[in-house]
């Protein structure tokens, strides 16, 4: 198989990940250097960093973490307040996409590198649901208008679903996920996001989960993700 998904599998990164490492000359296969599409198979010496890759984990990690501010959704050591090292599960993990640091909330983790890619490549498909606390009052153009779709980035956003709370909260659910997209629609505007917190991905519920907390998922969450996303988890 592909190197790339080779070390996903192990659960080590995912398989973005993998080819960043790949690229950067730091993964050998039986001595040699590997290159972008080298192959590897079972009892290969896969080494990364020259440390050998270690076997398959007999049980894929699926954890829901209610990020706090401040905690960066990487997997950068070198990053003071990086996600792995906040949770500090004793399995290798990695985030499922980002919730920006200034932003709180529901962030999947998983030692899964296969589902990040799943989940990943079907933006555009999948919800992520959000409550959001802007600097002033929210009036029926705002919301017309970030339902109907802002230009950022040089493009429309996607026509998404919007619902005012109180007078400078809303809830907004989205099926996109460019890069600091609801501070960026609502700057546009010209509002500023003062709070922002994830309380969905898909079927995963953020619920009663405190900040700084996480949980594996049950096995009907994971049923039920691995159903939508042709996978079995």
């Amino acid at each position: 198989m592909r190197i790339n998904k080779f070390i996903s599998e192990t659960g080590y990164c995912s398989r973005r990940e993998a080819d960043k490492l790949v690229e950067s000359g730091k993964v050998t296969i039986n001595g040699v250097t590997a290159l972008l599409g080298s192959q590897a198979e079972p009892g290969d010496d896969v080494k990364i960093n020259g440390v050998p890759l270690q076997e398959k984990p007999s049980k894929h990690v699926y954890i829901a973490l209610n990020k706090p501010v401040g905690i960066t959704s990487t997997t950068e050591q070198h990053v003071k307040g990086n996600i792995v090292d906040f949770v500090g599960h004793e399995e290798r993990i990695f985030p499922i996409g980002r919730l920006d640091k200034d932003s709180e909330g529901l962030i999947l983790l998983t030692s899964d590198g296969d589902i990040v890619n799943k989940i990943l490549r079907s933006e555009g498909k999948h919800e992520k649901e959000y409550i959001v606390t802007v600097n002033r009052p929210i009036t029926p153009s705002f919301l017309k208008a970030m339902e109907e779709g802002v230009r950022i980035l040089g493009a429309m956003t996607l026509p998404c679903r919007i619902t005012r709370i109180s007078d400078r909260t809303f809830r907004i659910i989205l099926v996109e996920g460019k890069n600091r997209q609801i501070r960026r629609m609502c700057s546009a505007l010209g509002y500023e996001v003062q709070k922002l917190q994830r309380i969905r991905i898909m079927n995963i519920q953020l619920g009663s989960l405190k900040v700084g907390t996480w949980r594996e998922l049950n096995e009907q969450e994971k049923r039920e993700l691995g159903g939508m996303l042709n996978y079995k988890l």
